[in-house]
């Protein structure tokens, strides 16, 4: 079973990649300003940003659920 160590290492990761799709899409919206394409893409972007954050979502679910069944070292 993961250790807490590694579930937050994890969450880490997780938020990080969040962080580099939300910068990304902000740079897509002020690229659409500019070019008709840029504005399918950002649409593209923006699903594959609410996809990914509803499975980050799911999965932190998941890891609560985990944490919360994970036996007690302290007692």
């Amino acid at each position: 079973m993961a250790s807490e160590h590694d579930l937050e290492a994890a969450l880490d990761r997780i938020e990080q990649a969040l962080s580099r799709l939300e910068a990304a899409a902000a740079e897509k919206v002020e690229q659409a300003e500019h070019g008709g394409a840029a504005v399918v893409e950002l649409g593209e972007l923006r699903s594959r940003h609410r996809k990914l954050k509803d499975t980050v979502a799911q999965e932190l679910r998941q890891l609560d659920l985990l944490l919360a069944n994970l036996p007690n070292p302290r007692g």
